[in-house]
């Protein structure tokens, strides 16, 4: 009996599309995680490699979905194959089986050390761009998505019982942002006597 085709994809926000990652593939069940690349919590990837079976295959878009860094990607792809389980990877074109040779073995290290590289230079360019803006004084951070006006009238709204989707089309924001909004707003109007001032910072 063939094993199951198991798909696993991991967005870092929200508001990815995690189903882009695994378009068309045909799939006995996905496990998805939403969180960073650096995240230590991804229960959706230890339930996975729980109920993986012998004979079944996980399907990866790439390395940098599944694992946090080169010896996360180690581990992680050992777990499964020592169960019997296949691992491919889309991107890179590679499938790793629990009866891997030595040169299979060189190739997960090498194709993970590129990935972890490249994503190193990726942050080292994103750090360089903000430094030069900073200098030239064009960097200001990320702007608040609402005014301190239209924040007051997406609470008064909220507090009148309209629905949160319906906000978010109004003010033009995700309702991940509109939670954002009301659960600071609650927790500045909550805060004790003496506080200097209950102003809401928020950072959508």
């Amino acid at each position: 009996m063939a094993g199951q085709r198991i798909g696993y994809v991991r967005v870092s926000t929200l508001d990815q599309n995690e189903q882009r990652q695994l378009e068309g593939l045909a799939l006995d069940r996905v496990y998805a995680d939403k969180a960073s690349g650096k995240d230590v919590n991804r229960p959706q990837l230890a339930e996975l490699i729980r109920f993986a079976r012998d004979g079944d295959t996980v399907l990866v878009h790439s390395m940098d979905r599944l694992a946090r860094n080169l010896e996360d990607l180690r581990a992680v792809v050992r777990a499964l194959t020592d169960k019997g389980v296949r691992v491919e990877f889309l991107k890179e074109n590679l499938i790793f089986t629990g009866e891997d040779s030595p040169m299979a073995t060189l190739m997960l290290s090498v194709m993970g050390a590129f990935a972890e590289f490249e994503r190193s230079l990726i942050k080292e360019r994103q750090r360089e761009g903000i430094a030069l803006a900073k200098q030239r004084g064009a960097y200001k951070g990320r702007k608040r998505s609402l005014s301190s006006e239209k924040m007051a009238g997406l609470v008064a709204s909220a507090a009148a019982g309209t629905p949160k989707s319906e906000l978010a089309r109004q003010y033009g924001v995700s309702r991940e942002t509109v939670y954002q909004y009301l659960r600071r707003h609650a927790a500045a109007t909550t805060e004790p006597p003496g506080t200097p001032e209950n102003i809401v910072t928020v950072s959508t």
